[in-house]
């Protein structure tokens, strides 16, 4: 049995990588592939109450807090339902993963970017995406797009999310071969055609 791949969906809030990562679950699910679908907070099970605490507690939550939460998060998403699916030939895609913790955390809250890249290994068993996506937008349309309702994450502020997208460009400079910025500006069926080139172009699952 052929190895399966994992690929991630990643960007500010309102950029559009969930609808992109379900328009290509649908065109790999036409082209008969096995396609799981999970998030980072809220992998089905427990991922899903560490989510709610993330993005709903009312009260103060520690920057060193929020960050071992999404890793504690990333690790029983990567070893109940990421690694077995991939064993099992078929196709992961996550929304979120690990350049979130590193972007919002590291780059967005100001802590130690290489001690949550030492996390992230621990969380993954040094594992890495096959394949990274990152939409790429202003700061004031994501904000648009998300409307008044935001959640404790998406309240963060403009200077907060200027740096969390900075530090998203920045990584996709460091990982060129796995992560690919998308402008994520254009229309939905542009974006679309866009991901499937790129997954097309990169391996030959």
């Amino acid at each position: 049995m052929k190895k399966g791949l994992f690929i991630t969906f990643e960007g500010a809030d309102g950029c559009g990588k969930t609808t992109q990562m379900q328009l290509l679950a649908e065109y790999l699910k036409q082209q008969g592939k096995d396609v799981v679908l999970t998030r980072e907070p809220g992998g089905k099970g427990l991922g899903e109450k560490v989510r709610e605490i993330l993005l709903n507690y009312n009260a103060p939550v520690s920057d060193r807090c929020e960050s071992f939460l999404f890793l504690a998060d990333r690790a029983q998403n990567i070893d109940i339902i990421v690694n077995p699916a991939v064993s099992d030939g078929k196709i992961v895609l996550c929304d979120r993963h690990i350049d979130s913790t590193i972007a919002y955390q590291g780059y967005g809250r100001g802590l130690d970017i290489e001690r949550i890249k030492m996390l992230n290994n621990i969380a993954t068993n040094f594992q890495k995406p096959d394949l990274t996506f990152v939409f790429d937008i202003d700061v004031e349309t994501s904000m648009k797009r998300v409307g008044k309702e935001k959640d404790r994450m998406e309240s963060a502020g403009i200077d907060f999310h200027n740096r969390v997208r900075q530090g998203y460009l920045e990584l996709a400079k460091q990982e060129p071969q796995r992560i690919k910025v998308l402008d994520a500006t254009k229309s939905i069926e542009d974006i679309h055609k866009n991901v499937v080139e790129i997954f097309e172009n990169i391996n030959s699952y």
